[in-house]
């Protein structure tokens, strides 16, 4: 979905990144957490922090700072994993994404809603939606469903299926 397809007002989940603040479509969370333990899974990327058990399901957590190329989450009281669905091929993965915390659920009317921004063609910026505009500060609403490669999500989806057994 572009910019240009959005034409009614949403609804976001903003969470924080060191400095920054980003947004997910409500529609894709499902629950907020507070961080617990995540069980390592060996031979995965950094990026892919391990497991938690959700009410007995397995789910796969992500560092979302790692997958954006900053440092690794430093644990604190505000520490959240936000659980989200991922839609890849017709498929859908529950994914943990770990967020230095979670700002609030607010309202986007279109009209604040700028494209993406082109940064050459070398970085791929295919999994941002556009740039939310709110008192002067830019919100980077995210497309969860680009963020990961395929390879990436079969990497979640091994991790459960192993550590479901």
């Amino acid at each position: 979905m572009s910019v240009a397809t959005i034409t009614e007002a949403g609804q976001y989940l903003t969470f924080k990144l060191e400095e920054e603040v980003f947004a997910l479509d409500i529609a894709k969370v499902r629950e907020v957490l507070d961080f617990t333990k995540v069980t390592k899974v060996p031979q995965t990327p950094d990026f892919m922090l391990g497991v938690i058990n959700l009410r007995g399901s397995v789910v796969p957590v992500v560092d979302m700072r790692l997958k954006f190329g900053l440092t690794r989450t430093e644990k604190t009281l505000n520490t959240c994993i936000i659980i989200v669905e991922v839609d890849m091929e017709g498929e859908t993965t529950v994914l943990g994404a770990l967020a230095d915390s979670v700002q609030e659920v607010m309202e986007l009317d279109p009209d604040r809603i700028e494209p993406p921004p082109r940064i050459g063609t070398r970085l791929k910026t295919t999994f941002i939606k556009g740039m939310g505009k709110r008192d002067e500060k830019f919100i980077i609403i995210l497309d969860i469903d680009k963020i990961f490669s395929a390879d990436e999500l079969a990497i979640a989806q091994a991790m459960e299926e192993t550590m479901a057994v």
